[in-house]
């Protein structure tokens, strides 16, 4: 298939997309798997050829396999290593308590240990079903720190973050060995804990993208279009977690920045920080199931195109669309593509 040629806006997704009734219930945050064994396996690879499919059809150039084989964004990394436990959960506050007091959070119970690559096999058989470039998605180590109990203790969050980047390391150099085209760490606590993220996060960032040799991207936002968060942006009046954050990842040696607005509002001159990197500006709200037209994608990238050269613009969403119903995501696939059309 024709790449889109560089100079003009392209259009990609954030990671995640919504799993088909037959592997998990609707919207399931934490997925509690319909299936098992051999047809769990069977279920998840259909349903990423069913993705896969649909990017295609409407016309995204950066592909995805919709994390249709993980129960969540995270813990599909935790479960290939050693240490931690999925299963017996513990509760702890989570990003500053934005969203809930307490959530239910996996335990680290011994050394984390990576023991060989997660995700590299799955990716070879997402790449046997597109031609099109595909990113794989990881958490951040900082949002890692953030969703774990620590039952082990000794080491502050930052040398918790570090190891942490450490085994994302490796992880994501054996994706780009099995032909990975990005690798995006997910780092939504980075909108969170700003501080943070000066002193030591963009440092753990750095750590974990070390050697890294194809683009390299991270993922900040509000979190995902779930009824607790948007009852915070709804509530929320400060967005300058942008202005703290950005200029930091301009510095970094990070390709690609990928940032909500559509939900949140947010006024998209802040982009101007990252002239010269790639913008995944988030055009379509994934807390909606109305799906925004064509017009109005195109409106919002024009928007941006003050800011950022339209070749290192993409029309992406503002988070993984995991909450989604499928025809809402469909729906807005088509929805970044033509949008992205309508400015080239």
């Amino acid at each position: 298939m024709t790449e889109a040629p560089r100079n003009h806006v392209r259009a990609t997704i954030v990671g995640s997309l919504p799993k088909p009734s037959w592997l998990c219930g609707p919207a399931e945050m934490f997925a509690s798997w319909r299936l098992e064994g051999a047809s769990l396996t069977e279920g998840q690879e259909d349903a990423v050829r069913l993705w896969i499919a649909a990017q295609e059809q409407a016309g995204i150039d950066v592909v995805t396999d919709g994390e249709q084989r993980r129960r969540h964004y995270i813990w599909g990394f935790f479960e290939g290593l050693d240490g931690i436990d999925t299963i017996n959960l513990g509760r702890r506050p989570q990003r500053g308590q934005r969203y809930h007091k307490e959530i239910s959070a996996a335990r680290l119970v011994g050394e984390p240990e990576w023991r060989g690559p997660i995700f590299a096999g799955a990716l070879r058989a997402t790449r046997a079903l597109t031609s099109k470039p595909i990113k794989v998605t990881l958490p951040g180590p900082m949002t890692i720190v953030d969703s774990l109990i620590d039952t082990i203790g000794g080491r502050s969050e930052e040398q918790l973050a570090f190891r942490f980047a450490e085994l994302l390391n490796r992880e994501a150099l054996a994706l780009v060995e099995a032909g990975a085209a990005t690798i995006q760490f997910d780092e939504p606590c980075f909108n969170v804990y700003v501080d943070k993220v000066k002193d030591w996060g963009i440092a753990a960032l750095e750590r974990a993208a070390r050697g890294v040799g194809v683009t390299k991207a991270v993922h900040i936002c509000y979190g995902y279009g779930t009824s607790d968060v948007k009852r915070w942006k709804t509530a929320n009046t400060d967005w300058s977690h942008y202005e703290h954050t950005l200029p930091l990842l301009a510095a970094s040696s990070i390709d690609q920045v990928s940032i909500e607005t559509a939900a949140s509002g947010v006024d998209v001159s802040v982009i101007e920080a990252l002239r010269g990197k790639d913008v995944l500006l988030g055009v379509v709200d994934t807390g909606s199931e109305t799906v925004e037209s064509a017009e109005i994608v195109a409106g919002r990238l024009r928007a941006a195109l003050r800011y950022v050269e339209p070749g290192h613009l993409f029309a992406c969403s503002d988070c993984g669309m995991m909450p989604l119903s499928r025809a809402a995501a469909e729906g807005k696939l088509r929805a970044l593509a033509a949008g992205a059309a309508l400015v080239n």
